[in-house]
């Protein structure tokens, strides 16, 4: 696998609304974008620090993916995302060294980024994303 940075750490939240005055009343930090993804049932808070980014999770139905994330295990850390050249080839690599794969194809995602998820029993328990900027 051919991996560019750490694009984003995805953090699943209960209220993004309070979430965000603590990233940037305590932290300091600014929100730059706040998105709906609506076939992830999910609305999305983006910071900046450095070349990363922050992505604020929150549900916007409980049986979607962040709704069942947080039921089972509360709010917190919920993937970590890296940037990466060639998404499809990405995961066909990962396939042929036996990383189970929740996409096999890559799908939109916020920010108009192509994406896809590598399953955490494969990634020793590290729901991992990877992400093309099919525009860069």
């Amino acid at each position: 696998m051919d991996l560019n940075y750490i694009e984003h750490i995805g953090i699943a939240v209960e209220n993004l609304e309070a979430a965000t005055a603590y990233y940037e009343n305590v932290l300091g930090l600014k929100c730059y974008s706040v998105e709906e993804v609506t076939d992830q049932k999910v609305k999305t808070a983006f910071f900046k620090i450095g070349q990363t980014k922050i992505e604020l999770l929150e549900s916007t139905a409980p049986d979607g993916p962040i709704g069942k994330f947080i039921e089972k295990k509360g709010e917190g850390i919920h993937h970590i995302a890296f940037a990466v050249n060639n998404l499809e080839k990405q995961l066909e690599d990962a396939a042929t060294k036996d990383v189970r794969l929740i996409d096999k194809t890559p799908r939109k995602g916020a920010e108009g980024l192509h994406i896809a998820f590598l399953h955490p029993k494969s990634t020793h328990g590290v729901l991992t994303e990877l992400c093309e900027n099919k525009e860069a």
